[in-house]
């Protein structure tokens, strides 16, 4: 009897245990559901990257006999109506987590009726839920979810059996879109699961040696850049942590750090949107129409890591981490404009973005989250610039007013005898704004 596979972020052919359980009940047929409610708060990078995994995808099926249907619409719907034409014994996924897609694939599950809905495995190296305290609570802290995390482990790749599989050769469905227009320059990643493991195994091979010592340093480029796939599951954690040996446990803590965030949010669904720490959420805040998060958004606030950073989002639809905290930082405790509007903005255009981690990831920043003690962390976006980018490289790659700056110098261009006349003045100062957070902070602890 046939089953039906439906892809969602496990969008490769290797390491895909639901896929291994599809197989074993007859022919499998490859689903994606174009969902309006993922599409719709997406921006154009994500979505173009999602359309040219999908192709990747579907090209991978067809030299295995099989092909991807495609369906446009609420999966409610056409989950079920697409079971019914094919007379499918059952429906296999990936188990979904996040908060709304429990609700969709419960949904699906009712509208299935007798047919199954099968959840196997995650997108995670372990799932949400399975590491927690001796008495059976999620973490609210990383480092003990950490250490039970590594202690607890995660399950060795799935063969690769997507040879021997009896692939259907799928029924009418939609086309994949083209890619909408993206920003001018904007060049998205090479897309899809043979692009995935190859840009992993040239990092394996190269940077990932210097990951320890130069993660911070967004001027070196030693990141991995492998959330982009992991976003879409074009490659799952598991086949990187195999790949990992003892000396790359940095590396390895940052895996951590994405299941961490993806357990709060399992356990603490509102947490998407809402205050972790819920006292927090009576600070007074900024009018987010303010000049001042126009600056923000197009990297013109006159402080050059921060213009950097955020011009670095709109060329490439990706940001360095480590600026992504400094640009976080200074949106919420320099302008005091609340996480939830960077968060969205983020969540618009960047390639990468994840809702786990990207809300957790403001609201750690924004003092609201998970860190125990984090209010009073408030970042100098001036140290933080000639810290983690001692020569200015990054800047002046990002930043073409300050390019004939020299050296660090270009962190402070307002020092200079004749700073450049079309780079825009600091629209605040630094110390002031910190001093402003910390006492609106003290009226609400």
């Amino acid at each position: 009897m046939t089953s039906v596979l439906w892809f969602r972020r496990d969008l490769r052919l290797a390491d895909h245990p639901a896929l291994h359980e599809a197989a074993k009940v007859g022919p499998v047929l490859a689903l994606f559901v174009l969902d309006p409610a993922l599409l719709a708060p997406a921006g154009a990078p994500r979505v173009a990257f999602l359309y040219r995994t999908l192709r990747s995808l579907d090209a991978a099926l067809r030299e295995h006999g099989g092909r991807l249907t495609i369906r446009s619409g609420d999966p409610a719907t056409e989950v079920p109506r697409l079971a019914r034409e094919v007379d499918a014994a059952s429906v296999h996924v990936t188990a979904d987590f996040n908060p709304y897609g429990r609700r969709r694939d419960d949904a699906v599950e009712r509208a299935l009726g007798g047919v199954a809905l099968v959840r196997t495995s995650s997108p995670y190296a372990v799932a949400p839920g399975r590491v927690t305290k001796g008495d059976g609570q999620p973490f609210k802290v990383f480092s003990p979810f950490h250490r039970v995390w590594t202690q607890h482990g995660w399950r060795a790749p799935a063969a690769d059996i997507a040879g021997q599989v009896d692939w259907h050769p799928g029924v009418d469905g939609d086309d994949i879109p083209t890619d909408p227009p993206l920003p001018d320059g904007l060049e998205l990643p090479e897309a899809g699961e043979a692009a995935a493991r190859s840009a992993w195994d040239a990092y394996r091979r190269g940077a990932l040696t210097r990951y320890a010592d130069e993660r911070n340093r967004p001027d070196l480029d030693s990141t991995s850049h492998m959330s982009v796939h992991l976003k879409w599951g074009a490659i799952h954690p598991r086949t990187l942590l195999a790949d990992l040996g003892p000396a790359d446990e940095v590396f390895r803590k940052e895996l951590a750090w994405r299941d961490f965030y993806a357990a709060v949010l399992y356990a603490w669904p509102d947490s998407a949107r809402q205050y972790f720490q819920p006292q927090l959420a009576r600070m007074t805040y900024a009018s987010p129409t303010s000049k001042a998060f126009d600056a923000w958004r197009e990297g013109r606030t006159g402080f050059p890591i921060v213009d950097a950073g955020m011009r670095q989002l709109i060329g490439q639809g990706w940001m360095h981490n480590r600026v992504r905290m400094i640009v976080a930082s200074f949106l919420v405790k320099d302008l005091h404009i609340e996480w939830t509007h960077g968060a969205r903005h983020f969540m618009q255009h960047l390639v990468d973005a994840d809702l786990a981690s990207n809300q957790h990831g403001w609201q750690w920043t924004a003092g609201t989250g998970t860190d125990p003690s984090p209010y009073y962390r408030v970042f100098n976006p001036i140290t933080q610039g000639t810290k983690f980018d001692p020569a200015g490289d990054y800047v002046r790659r990002w930043v073409a007013e300050l390019r004939a700056i020299p050296g660090k110098a270009v962190h402070e261009p307002w020092t200079l005898d004749e700073p450049p006349a079309t780079y825009p003045d600091r629209i605040v100062d630094h110390a002031t704004e910190r001093r402003v957070s910390l006492e609106r902070y003290q009226h609400v602890r």
